[in-house]
């Protein structure tokens, strides 16, 4: 008999890494719970859903609403404070008074923090001989994943420079990336959904011809295991890695916090 209940929300919820993991894990370790695919047409649909499904005790976020879903939290993480983005929410039910609390968290930050760690060690780039200046990271796209990535990467001694389609303050478009700023960048991050399948097709639009080898390339898109953008980056010599084990490891952390922490 299923007690608790977990899930997913976004907008696009077809090739799920969650739902398998979570109802394998459930399966595999005798847990009565069960999770499920909340595709969302609008943010606004988000307190109906909570409402309708008091078995809920936390959720996973995907785009489009790591950032959208903040106005319906009650309280932050101080990692999702700094970020500005959640993917995990911890869903807490007072039955006496029938009072829901919605705390929002991220575990992208801790899952991309690690499997970064061990990229750079495989990759055996010396990331830090960089002149005395912090080594350059390069973010493409503008979403609640990269916000993630941004935070994360600063705290493991990288500048970064965000990249998109527009040009804002905070972000160059990707016909300002000079030459050089390409060719100085130690690694270079996809937070796009560009190239999930099934649009394998489809990559970032980024002067890949000035990438080199002694470069990391990292793509958050883990379906296909090797992406349009991985295979160009390879292309011109640089070590590449998908998201999987970020996936793995922000799923570790949402686990950990919808029973362990407050």
């Amino acid at each position: 008999m299923v007690k608790e209940e977990y899930g997913l929300i976004g907008k696009t919820l077809g090739h799920s890494f969650s739902a398998k993991y979570f109802n394998e894990k459930f399966e595999r370790e005798g847990i009565p719970a069960r999770y499920d695919l909340y595709p969302l047409s609008s943010i606004d649909l988000f307190p109906s859903l909570i409402a309708e499904h008091p078995l809920l005790k936390g959720l996973n976020v995907t785009i489009p609403y790591k950032v959208e879903v903040l106005k319906f939290l009650d309280a932050f993480s101080e990692e999702a404070k700094g970020i500005g983005a959640v993917n995990v929410i911890k869903i807490i039910r007072n039955e006496d008074s029938g009072t829901v609390f919605l705390k929002g968290y991220n575990s992208d930050a801790y899952g991309f923090t690690e499997s970064m760690k061990e990229v750079l060690k495989k990759s055996g780039i010396n990331y830090n001989e960089n002149g005395g200046r912090n080594p350059l990271a390069l973010v493409l796209g503008t979403g609640g994943a990269s916000k993630a990535v941004v935070w994360s990467l600063h705290n493991l001694g990288f500048d970064t420079q965000l990249v998109g389609r527009t040009h804002r303050d905070d972000c160059l478009a990707y016909e300002e990336l000079t030459p050089e700023m390409v060719k100085e960048a130690k690694v270079v991050v996809n937070c796009t959904p560009l190239g999930t399948s099934p649009d394998v097709d489809k990559a970032a639009p980024f002067p890949y011809e000035y990438l080199h080898p002694g470069q990391v390339c990292f793509d958050l898109v883990y379906n296909p295991a090797e992406t349009l953008f991985m295979k160009i980056c390879k292309s011109h010599g640089c070590f590449t890695s998908n998201g999987l084990e970020m996936l793995r490891l922000q799923a570790v952390g949402a686990w950990r916090i919808w029973n362990e922490q407050t």
